[in-house]
């Protein structure tokens, strides 16, 4: 069963109740004002809201901290596909081809632009396929609706989310309290753990989210050592994490009779603890800094 979830994406959502509910309050409550207040601002026969805002609400109140819903890609990304919409509905007779051309290249502009926002895509499909009245509109319909619905939305999340001292939007008004942590292996309940007292869905899945810290210590940790810094009876780190990492002495150094220089390495961690030979380059790729032990914990030494 475990493996069927995972193959159809079904990952643990493991936000409170009450998260869940004041993700939904407030999506309501947006598209609730947006269509009130829309009512005194645009004619009436015309399409007061966009149906994209919906998939909008969904990115700014259940996942508020999300690269995807900050203010720069909800802006842009409905604007310049609303904008292109309306061009390829104007240029092109075809419906089905201004429909796949204004998708297309709205999510090319958004990708070149770093707005990338999901309900943009619907927002320039709307411009192609939707009722006579929103073709009249031509490109005020960029203004009006979109931009109207866009920025009721956006004060909505920006003031919704004030209430609660987890959930600030945009992103940028968190307050970032903690500490790095240590280089230690993490495990699965430590993630688990992690997003537990988050408590707001987050747009990445345990394998990427540890992929992307292991890599971002992995640079952290990294290090140009040089032939110079390798030294007999000294002991050197790769800088990978957990069961990944791996730790060598130095036992000996040796120049062959091509005058490259080899390491006679001993494997310190591992089951495998028997001794090795590289060449000093093989060496030099594989180490990333030295440690030393301290305390009966090996610590890294600063170059």
């Amino acid at each position: 069963m475990q493996r069927w979830m995972k193959w159809l994406g079904i990952e643990e959502n493991l936000t409170s109740h009450k998260e869940k509910w004041i993700s939904s309050l407030g999506g309501g409550l947006s598209i609730a004002l947006i269509y009130l207040l829309s009512q005194f601002t645009l004619p009436q026969d015309s399409d007061l809201l966009v149906a994209s805002m919906g998939a909008s609400a969904v990115l700014l109140f259940a996942v508020p901290h999300g690269p995807l819903s900050q203010p720069w890609p909800l802006i842009v990304g409905h604007l310049s596909s609303a904008f292109i919409g309306v061009s390829c509905a104007l240029l092109i007779d075809s419906v089905w081809a201004a429909a796949a051309i204004a998708v297309g290249v709205s999510i090319l502009a958004m990708t070149y632009l770093r707005a990338i926002h999901p309900p943009g895509g619907a927002t320039a499909l709307t411009a192609v396929i939707g009722s006579e009245t929103l073709h009249q509109l031509g490109y005020t319909f960029v203004l009006f609706p979109v931009l109207l619905n866009v920025g009721i939305i956006l004060i909505v999340a920006v003031l919704f989310n004030l209430f609660f001292h987890w959930r600030r939007y945009p992103s940028f008004l968190m307050k970032k309290t903690f500490k790095a942590a240590e280089p230690e292996a993490l495990s699965h309940e430590d993630f688990l753990s992690a997003l537990k007292g988050i408590d707001s869905f987050v747009d990445v899945n345990e394998a990427d989210l540890k992929r992307i810290f292991d890599l971002a210590m992995h640079h952290s940790q990294s290090s140009e050592l040089s032939s110079e810094k390798i030294l007999l009876g000294h002991y050197y780190a790769n800088g990978q994490l957990g069961k990944d990492w791996a730790l060598r002495q130095v036992i000996d150094l040796e120049i062959d009779l091509q005058g490259n220089a080899g390491i006679i390495y001993k494997q310190i961690t591992g089951s495998d603890r028997s001794t090795g030979y590289m060449t000093m380059n093989s060496f030099l790729d594989w180490a990333k800094y030295e440690v030393i032990c301290k305390d009966g914990r090996w610590t890294r030494v600063d170059s």
